[in-house]
């Protein structure tokens, strides 16, 4: 297993990875909206989900992969209403086919953000 870590992304707030490297794949971990300064972004799900993208492919990029890449997304949202924006957001990120995914309504969500992502993708360069 071998760890992965962007500076484009928030660092790592407690005792894990960005992301590590394992058997060909990549796991990365939830990302909620922080900026890579660590500033939490403020606001609706869309600006939420926005910021969570950009640091989930700037975290597969320094592994060599790419959202193109993702095969399986987990998505945690804090009010389920948020579906259809959080959905308008993540579409524009995602091509066919599409990764497999599973979105469920969490009770809370650390910093009470409205959303946190995490994906496996396919790897890159070891």
């Amino acid at each position: 297993m071998q760890r992965v870590q962007s500076e484009r992304a928030p660092a790592a707030i407690g005792p894990y990875s960005q992301a590590v490297r394992s058997g060909g794949m990549i796991y990365v971990s939830g990302q909620i909206p922080l900026t890579p300064a660590g500033e939490l972004v403020e606001g609706d799900v869309e600006a939420q989900t926005e910021q969570v993208l950009r640091n989930l492919a700037a975290v597969l990029e320094a592994a060599g992969s790419s959202l193109d890449r993702v095969v399986q997304v987990s998505a945690f949202l804090a009010d389920m209403d948020d579906f259809a924006r959080f959905n308008e957001v993540y579409a524009r990120h995602f091509r066919e086919p599409y990764p497999a995914r599973a979105v469920v309504e969490a009770a809370r969500l650390p910093k009470n953000v409205r959303v946190e992502v995490a994906c496996v993708a396919e790897g890159g360069r070891e």
